[in-house]
């Protein structure tokens, strides 16, 4: 299936802040083309251009002082190749809104982040991921891109391109993604349960337990606040006794003291794929909406010791924090990938919206992590020198050349990318 058809859009559609607030765009001029030729135009004529999704990154790696631009004025398709079990899709699109589309046709992608609002370029430009020990993150299902390079020319890849890997993870630098191609599987249905008051000794078992599960803590008692497990539907629930813990009796949401009603069914009630891995509905407002967010890959061998680790800082993380979430990824092959060639436990920081109060303890929390080799999800607030940071990953100086040879000029660079590529 193509969707097409389009209309013209004022530059007042693109976002001049990011979806948190903490970030206002310094760009000096804002763009919503409506065809592809269009954007291949500005991007020849532009001296530094940078691409908008959903604006779901909490620090400035999207900013730029050039221009800014949104691919959301192109025409949406989503098609379907049945021989190949793929999909592509247009890269503005958000995954809530592919995986309806996929659903009707019977297909489904393996996993899905926490939220169904991101673009799908832009997610997968980061490596955000969705959990699950079998499952990598959502990078690591693409098979192919085209992107608009820093001449103007349309570049399509696959897996079968030199540098695929190191392109796909691609923190926008390497052009500006209007179509995405992704693996898909045959429709599938999951039931969604959450378990009450988990003892650290069963974090392991839990976190296996399942087709996805996230556990959430608040850093305020030892024990580990709530377990979300979604299990396909064919599957007995859990026993009275699973784990120690207990059933919640209504549902729930992860942040305290917000509405329920803003989260996916629960209480084990059957339901398509796409309406149960994402934790909120695509309709409401995610999260707490007023919030920045800290997340740091290590081994999933450390998962203990790693969240032993910050037991000794738990005094400064509480206060500043409205909820953690615990979950794993699986190993890829992808250069950037926090993910690479490592399976993963991850901690995800979900903080007061306080930029002054939360970098002193993002700083505090990696200092703890720092035996771990933690690699910090792109898209969100951390501190970590540049120097170190290349150190964890192994393909970290090929992906650097690789930028140099697609933007020799650095059309697609920002400030956070001179940062930590630096020419």
């Amino acid at each position: 299936m193509t969707a097409q058809g389009s209309h013209a859009a004022s530059t007042t559609d693109v976002p001049r802040r990011n979806w948190a607030g903490n970030v206002r765009y310094a760009a000096k001029a804002f763009h919503r083309p409506t065809s592809v030729d269009e954007l291949r135009r500005l991007v020849d004529g532009s001296s530094r251009i940078r691409a908008v999704g959903s604006g779901h990154s909490f620090n400035r790696l999207g900013d730029t002082d050039g221009d800014l631009v949104s691919l959301a004025g192109l025409p949406p398709v989503i098609e379907v190749d049945h021989e190949r079990g793929q999909v592509t899709v247009s890269g503005a699109l958000r995954y809530g809104d592919v995986a309806r589309q996929l659903h009707t046709q019977g297909y489904a992608l393996a996993n899905l982040a926490s939220l169904p609002h991101i673009s799908v370029a832009g997610a997968v430009a980061t490596a955000t991921h969705g959990s699950g020990q079998t499952h990598g993150n959502l990078a690591s299902a693409v098979a192919g891109l085209e992107l608009v390079t820093a001449d103007g020319d349309l570049l399509r890849v696959d897996r079968d391109t030199d540098a695929f890997a190191g392109m796909v993870v691609g923190l926008g630098a390497l052009g500006l993604v209007t179509r995405v191609t992704v693996d898909v599987v045959p429709t599938f249905a999951l039931r969604q349960y959450v378990r009450l008051d988990l003892d650290r000794t069963a974090l392991d078992e839990a976190l296996g337990s399942a087709y996805n599960v996230s556990v959430f803590t608040d850093f305020r008692t030892p024990r580990l606040r709530e377990v979300w497990r979604k299990q396909l539907a064919d599957q007995p629930p859990p026993p009275a006794d699973w784990l120690g813990t207990t059933a919640a009796d209504q549902p729930r949401h992860p942040v305290l003291g917000m509405p329920a009603e803003n989260c996916t069914p629960q209480l084990g009630e059957p339901g398509p794929w796409h309406e149960r891995l994402p934790h909120f509905k695509l309709g409401f407002t995610p999260s707490s909406g007023d919030e920045l967010q800290s997340e740091y890959h290590v081994a999933r061998t450390a998962a203990a010791d790693a969240l032993a680790a910050l037991d000794d800082v738990a005094d400064l993380i509480a206060p500043v924090l409205l909820v953690s979430e615990l979950r794993t990824v699986a190993a890829d092959e992808l250069w950037l990938s926090p993910n690479y060639r490592r399976d993963s436990f991850v901690l995800h920081f979900t903080w007061v919206d306080d930029t002054a109060a939360v970098l002193p303890v993002v700083a505090a929390v990696e200092e703890r992590l720092a035996p771990f080799a933690p690699r910090p999800h792109w898209g969100k607030v951390f501190v970590t020198d540049p120097a170190e940071l290349s150190t964890r990953y192994p393909r970290y100086a090929d992906f650097a050349a690789l930028q140099t040879n697609l933007d020799p000029k650095g059309k697609f660079r920002t400030d956070a990318l001179d940062r930590y590529f630096p020419r």
